[in-house]
């Protein structure tokens, strides 16, 4: 079964990003920008995979953990907590995505020390927390499997299959590296995107998802965050990653698009212009 800490009730602006993935100049643009933001640790959340393709596992488990941010198992921590030899991403066997995975699992699994292991055993597979009455729900791939890729274009009914598995009133999963928002009826689905690689649109930018409480209900936003890419690319191909990824934080754009549904893969390239969404309070709602 997998382990769930409730964080009881937040209050006040809560930032979720997810996929670090080693980016250790991407991870730092977030932690300033929580910093700017005046968003208290407690309200900080990391969804999985801190480890991936990128060359700085180790400094970002640092930098979590330093500041104390909420953080649950990707399939990366729990494959690498669990001394077992392949990232558990859920990719085809023999594909391009299998097989780029091999070098960089094998950097993190090299290069992490047994503190960093430690940490991964021991964060939670789900977080919980209400936020102005609403009930979330954290996952890294979706509630019934932790590499599922749950992309926006999927069927209404696979959503809420998992949000029936989830209850309450909201699912925030990430590892698909593409952020959305998605309201399905009286819940809602929404995944921040990934902080350590671009989403496939053409530019270096990375996501974050920004929830704001207010007297209508609350608001969705999705943030892009610039950084200093060309040293993040540097420092992957200086530890001999491979190039693809060195290019995709360049230009925004995957070395491979196998795990892609053919909506996703036909919006490459194209510079993700996401509005803010309001959802209603549970009162709101209630009353209409």
């Amino acid at each position: 079964m997998p382990v769930t800490v409730d964080l009881g009730t937040l209050f006040g602006r809560v930032l979720i990003g997810g996929g670090a993935y080693g980016n250790l100049q991407a991870l730092t643009a977030f932690d300033r920008l929580a910093h700017e933001l005046g968003i208290p640790a407690g309200n900080v959340i990391h969804n999985g995979d801190i480890a991936a393709y990128c060359a700085d596992p180790g400094a970002c488990i640092e930098l979590a953990r330093a500041r104390g941010w909420p953080a649950i198992k990707g399939n990366v921590e729990a494959q690498l907590a669990a001394g077992l030899g392949d990232c558990g991403c859920g990719f085809a066997a023999g594909s391009a995505c299998d097989g780029l995975s091999a070098r960089w699992y094998a950097h993190a699994d090299r290069t992490l020390g047994t503190e960093a292991r430690k940490w991964m055993a021991g964060l939670p597979d789900h977080l919980r927390f209400s936020l102005a009455e609403r009930r979330f729900t954290v996952v890294h791939g979706s509630p019934g499997r932790i590499n599922r890729f749950m992309f926006a274009s999927l069927a209404h009914q696979e959503f809420v299959r998992e949000l029936d598995l989830a209850g309450g009133d909201a699912v925030i999963a990430g590892h698909t590296g593409i952020p959305f928002t998605r309201p399905l009826g009286r819940r809602l689905w929404a995944n921040p995107g990934a902080v350590g690689l671009p989403a496939n649109d053409g530019t270096p930018r990375v996501w974050v998802l920004l929830l704001e409480p207010g007297p209508d209900g609350i608001r969705f936003t999705h943030l892009a965050l610039t950084y200093d890419a060309g040293m993040a690319a540097g420092r992957l191909r200086a530890a001999g990653l491979p190039e693809g990824y060195g290019t995709a934080l360049e230009t925004g754009l995957w070395p491979s698009l196998d795990v892609l549904p053919a909506r996703e893969r036909e919006a490459t390239g194209y510079p993700l212009d996401l509005p803010d969404l309001t959802w209603p309070s549970a009162l709101a709602e209630t009353a209409a």
